[in-house]
């Protein structure tokens, strides 16, 4: 096993959806045979499935209040929190390797960290069930995969000093009125596992016990000694592209819950409106509309309004232009509104 460094410019890199799209970019366009490590720490974000649907996980009005960001990963898995109290670890397996390194086995990925937090004092972590590491019966890391081709990318989020209950407003979705077939999250209880670690480990911040974590994974006494693999310049640049193309955008983060490929929200004095649709050539052929501007019969209403509308003007003002509407948003409202649903963005 070897290290693959994602620092940029000698500086880590916190973006959240920057380091979300590094597996992707690992495993589909860099390639680099044998089994590599990556291991980074993200600003305040909540990671969702690629298979979920963003509004019947998460608590999308607390993320907008408190600057907090929502991306989708490219696997599957549950709803998680990431804060600077926890680190995400991923391997990247490309190809066959002589270590035991297997497709669908969480045991070799887990047991290493085990082994490693367990050098740390952290000896009551154990594997339970598929894919959870635990502690003290509760959950501290939740483990998924993504698979291309000969390659694959198997990890998942420890947490050390997480903000508990921040993860918990995050997660405690408040739409109550969503049906439909998507991979719901399992809420687990979980707790940090700074405080099973010998006294010693218990003051460090996250990059500390990073490095700590690290050389107890690699057996080494410095991370210098640590065989690694640094980023280059075109590494980013590629990255840089795919973050354009997709990866930062609303209608993949936001909309691209099942049924759904776009992703259109709107501020008003009088409430917000978020609307997840399905654009099929240039009709809109489904709508779900959120958000605290609406009652629930009214947003019922904006829904059916915009179904099979084409995206056109003059069409859209004539389907907002209804007394129920004009109520509560004004005529430069409602324009801002078709404005928004008929951007193109990239």
């Amino acid at each position: 096993m070897f290290l693959i460094d994602t620092s940029r410019d000698g500086q880590p890199v916190y973006d959240p959806i920057v380091n979300q799209s590094l597996d992707n970019y690992l495993i589909n366009d860099l390639k680099l045979p044998g089994h590599g490590l990556i291991m980074y720490i993200n600003e305040p974000s909540v990671i969702v499935g690629v298979n979920q649907n963003v509004f019947a996980e998460v608590n999308v009005p607390y993320l907008r209040e408190n600057n907090i960001a929502l991306v989708r990963r490219t696997s599957g898995g549950g709803a998680v929190y990431h804060d600077m109290g926890n680190l995400i670890f991923e391997n990247i397996v490309v190809g066959d390797t002589d270590d035991g390194a297997e497709w669908g086995n969480y045991h070799v990925f887990a047991q290493p960290i085990l082994d490693a937090l367990h050098e740390l004092g952290a000896t009551d972590a154990v594997l339970r069930g598929h894919s959870d590491l635990v502690v003290n019966d509760h959950k501290f890391t939740g483990m998924t995969m993504v698979k291309s081709g000969d390659a694959y990318a198997a990890g998942g989020t420890l947490m050390y000093d997480m903000n508990l209950d921040a993860a918990s407003q995050a997660l405690h979705p408040v739409e109550t009125r969503i049906n439909g077939s998507w991979v719901k999250s399992n809420r687990s209880q979980i707790e940090n596992i700074k405080h099973h670690l010998a006294p010693k480990y218990q003051g460090l911040n996250s990059e500390q016990f990073k490095e700590q974590l690290l050389k107890a994974l690699f057996h080494v006494e410095r991370l210098e000694d640590i065989e690694t693999y640094h980023l280059t310049d075109h590494d980013w640049q590629i990255i840089d592209e795919r973050l354009a193309e997709q990866y930062r955008t609303d209608d993949w983060n936001f909309g691209a819950n099942p049924g759904f490929n776009r992703y259109r929200f709107k501020q008003f004095d009088a409430g917000s409106v978020a609307l997840n649709l399905m654009v099929t050539g240039q009709q809109i052929t489904k709508v779900a509309v959120y958000g605290n501007l609406l009652e629930d019969k009214l947003a019922r209403k904006l829904e059916a309004q915009l179904t099979n509308a084409n995206l056109d003007k003059k069409e859209l003002q004539k389907k907002l232009s209804k007394h129920w509407l004009r109520k509560l948003l004004s005529d430069a409202d409602i324009e801002a509104l078709v404005n928004e649903l008929l951007i193109e963005k990239q």
